[in-house]
């Protein structure tokens, strides 16, 4: 059996577009779960996301635990061996009050695969595969996140070109999710129960193709 860790926000802890930080769709309807039930029984995918993770960066507000590089190290430890990890992260790093450019986040996803590959919680203690996925875009209308994300917009539309920058300089597989679904109009960037499954599929399709021995 091969294990894939999946490694996100909201939007991968199912978080459902226009509720609640508790509104949150059943394992079968988010990605990963989708995930599990493409790849089949040889695969035990583990779902690994937190509303409000950031790349590299303490939240002032919502706290340092939302630091995905804080938690990334002792997950993989916990979770090891890891034959592939999958890191949709950059949504939350584009928040006003981190006034960062996507680049930025771009290299912040490059110290995420550098502390992976630093650990080695792949089998045998090798650095697993590590697939890139870049989220995808923020719609225009935020509903009420517009402030928190104000100027966002545009930098999330650039994100899947800076992603696979980074990815094709690291060596490490890519997805661009928004080549394959849209972000939820009740809110502008969580993702609807049809979006996941489109995701959950296409990632699956992404995964086979790696060519594993």
């Amino acid at each position: 059996m091969r294990t894939v860790l999946c490694y996100g926000d909201s939007n991968t802890h199912g978080q459902m577009p226009g509720g609640s930080l508790l509104d949150r769709f059943a394992f079968a309807d988010r990605w990963p779960g989708v995930l599990q039930k493409e790849l089949g029984a040889s695969w035990h995918v583990i779902e690994e996301g937190l509303s409000g993770r950031t790349t590299v960066r303490d939240d002032p507000i919502e706290g340092p635990e939302k630091n995905g590089r804080t938690y990334l190290r002792p997950c993989l430890m916990s979770h090891a061996p890891i034959d592939l990890v999958i890191i949709m992260l950059g949504t939350n790093d584009l928040k006003a009050r981190f006034n960062q450019p996507a680049s930025e986040v771009a290299m912040a996803i490059g110290c995420l695969v550098h502390d992976i590959r630093e650990l080695g919680p792949g089998p045998a203690a090798h650095p697993p595969e590590i697939m890139v996925v870049s989220p995808p875009p923020m719609l225009d209308d935020l509903k009420e996140w517009e402030n928190i994300f104000k100027g966002g917009q545009p930098k999330s539309r650039e994100l899947a070109f800076h992603f696979e920058v980074i990815a094709d300089s690291l060596e490490v597989h890519f997805f661009d999710a928004g080549s394959a679904i849209e972000c939820d109009p009740r809110d502008g960037f969580h993702l609807s129960r049809e979006a996941h499954h489109g995701l959950g599929i296409a990632l699956a399709r992404e995964v086979e193709a790696i060519g594993w021995k």
